[in-house]
């Protein structure tokens, strides 16, 4: 793969039209292309909250029939999904697994087992490694559910082709990269309602106490009416890893798919997603349009990402939200979101740190500590209970609004354009997924964006 020659800490950047490269070489074909790819993963109690269409029944197991899941992308958030789902459910196992890199498998199953016993009940043709494994999973009809922790490009058409196959699933965060995986996870969504079977995804702040608790006060007026917000994703740096002797291009962009777009959708999908969430579950849905910039300094040569962006959302009601995602070594990190109301202010904390509710004069009004390590549970036990209720939970929809809104804000700062939600909904053409991609094909040079340049598609 050729490599850029910007030197790594200028601000300039030297080269490259992503969004128009891209555009112009790449479609989507989610439905006629074979040529999907499984891959290593993306990175990364209390009732849960009414979330997405729900019919009212559905073909059911029993309470307490035996819930047989697989995995499809066996990285570090995939194992933790897993983990997390047999940690909190009882009569369930791990019955397949698949990702890209095969020979990896039987250690993984291995590691699991000595945490969970029986419930890892793999056998070796039950492992399934190359670039159809995932469909082996999916025409298994012992499989009920299906944990998706693939890189985000591929989320739109995996989901799909899971409902499709009649299976339950579980889809980590980002739902989509561009506005043509938005229209393919909006048919999934509609499909799996449909077909009664559930699709829960891998936000967890919206199954997180804290989180909950201080929305529904925020919808109740504990603050008033609300006015405007901050929200903020500033973290550190990100891996990187460098391509190893043999490697393709397909091969090495997926080995390494965080810094490359069509991939992960940069930090502000891949990432800071969560915040964008919960900010449109506290407005009561996505954006009107975004307006906003940023740039690179830090991110590694070779590297698609930016390592900052500032964006002003506008939502309904002439609302906006200044959100800012960063990933800049030794530079303060915040993961936060602030609310401002007419009657005063509140904070919800990322992670653990909690949740709080102020009057205008300061004074604490409200507040309560946060469990992530909860919601990351609540998400797989909600998933597994609305399979055997036969009272599935469909919730593709809602986060592909959240995605979406992500990709709103880096297609405005990758562009220098004010980008409306209509535009991107109804009449963008950005689709980044490579057509008929192949593991030994070799893909357009890598570039980034600049704003001014990068047009707006």
């Amino acid at each position: 793969m050729p490599k850029t020659t910007r030197p790594n800490n200028t601000a300039s950047p030297a080269n490259g039209d992503l969004t128009a490269g891209r555009e112009a070489t790449t479609r989507r074909r989610f439905m006629s292309t074979g040529a999907a790819l499984t891959a290593g993963v993306a990175a990364t109690s209390a009732a849960r909250p009414i979330r997405g269409a729900e019919p009212a029944e559905s073909v059911s197991h029993s309470p307490n029939s035996h819930i047989r899941l697989a995995l499809i992308g066996a990285g570090g958030r995939g194992s933790g999904a897993i983990n997390d789902s047999l940690s909190i459910n009882e009569n369930v196992s791990l019955a397949a697994i698949a990702d890209l890199e095969g020979d990896k498998l039987g250690k993984i199953c291995e590691s699991l087992a000595k945490r969970h016993g029986d419930k890892v009940s793999v056998a070796s043709d039950k492992m399934y490694g190359g670039i159809d494994a995932y469909k082996r999973i999916l025409d298994d009809p012992e499989i009920d559910v299906v944990l998706f922790a693939t890189p985000p490009g591929f989320r739109p058409q995996y989901v799909t082709e899971a409902v499709d196959a009649g299976k339950h699933v579980f889809a980590e965060k980002p739902t989509c990269v561009d506005p043509a995986g938005y229209r393919v996870c909006v048919e999934a969504h509609e499909k799996a309602v449909a077909n009664k079977t559930s699709i829960v995804t891998g936000t967890q702040y919206r199954r997180q106490t804290n989180y909950v608790e201080a929305i529904k006060r925020l919808h109740d007026g504990a603050i008033g009416d609300i006015i405007s917000a901050t929200a903020r994703y500033c973290s550190n740096g990100i891996w990187n890893k460098t391509r190893k002797e043999g490697m393709s291009d397909t091969e090495y962009q997926i080995y390494n798919w965080m810094h490359f777009i069509w991939l992960s959708g940069d930090q502000i999908a891949e990432q800071a997603v969560h915040n964008i969430d919960a900010i449109n579950w506290i407005m009561g849905g996505p954006p009107e349009s975004a307006y906003g910039s940023g740039g690179r300094f830090t991110r590694p040569e070779g590297s698609e990402m930016w390592d900052s962006m500032s964006i002003d959302y506008l939502y309904p009601g002439n609302r906006t939200v200044s959100f800012k995602c960063r990933q800049i070594p030794n530079a303060q990190s915040d993961n936060s979101n602030v609310i401002y109301g007419s009657k005063g202010i509140c904070t919800i904390y990322g992670l653990n740190r909690g949740a709080e509710i102020r009057d205008k004069d300061g004074n604490e009004v409200w507040s309560m500590k946060g469990d992530i390590g909860a919601a990351y549970k609540q998400e797989h036990k909600d998933l597994v209970d609305s399979v055997r209720s036969g009272k599935p939970i469909v919730e593709f929809k809602e986060t592909a609004d959240s995605s979406l809104t992500a990709v709103l804000g880096r297609m405005a700062a990758y562009t220098g354009k004010l980008v409306t939600w209509d535009f991107a909904v109804n009449e963008s053409t950005l689709s980044l997924f490579p057509e008929n991609l192949d593991m030994n094909a070799s893909l357009p040079e890598p570039a980034y964006a600049i704003p001014g340049k990068t047009k707006l598609v």
